[in-house]
C-alpha cells in the first residue's frame, strides 16, 4: 500500500495502452482522525488470480486538495 502525500506532473514521452480493471474507493479515518481516499484496483480476469486487489493507494488531505486543482484545471467544463 502507498500513501501519496503530494502529486508532482510528469509529461509522458509516449502513451501506452491500459487494460481496464475493477476499481473500488473507500474513505479511511486514521486514529488521529484524519480522513483519507483510499483507491483499490483489482486484477483482470486474465490475471493467474483474477479478481485479487493489484495495487491500494491512499490520498492525504494535502494530496487530495492537488487532485482537486489539477481536475478543475484541467477537466472541468470553461
Amino acid at each position: 500500500m502507498a500513501i501519496v502525500r503530494e502529486l508532482c506532473l510528469r509529461v509522458l514521452e509516449r502513451d501506452s495502452p491500459h487494460t481496464e480493471a475493477e476499481c473500488t474507493y473507500s474513505i479511511v479515518e486514521e486514529s488521529s482522525g484524519t480522513k483519507m481516499l483510499q483507491i483499490d484496483t483489482y486484477g483482470s480476469q486474465h490475471r493467474r488470480i483474477p479478481g485479487k486487489m493489484s495495487q491500494s493507494i491512499r490520498f492525504s488531505p494535502e494530496a487530495l486538495k492537488q487532485l482537486r486543482e489539477i481536475l478543475r484545471k484541467h477537466f472541468e467544463e470553461r
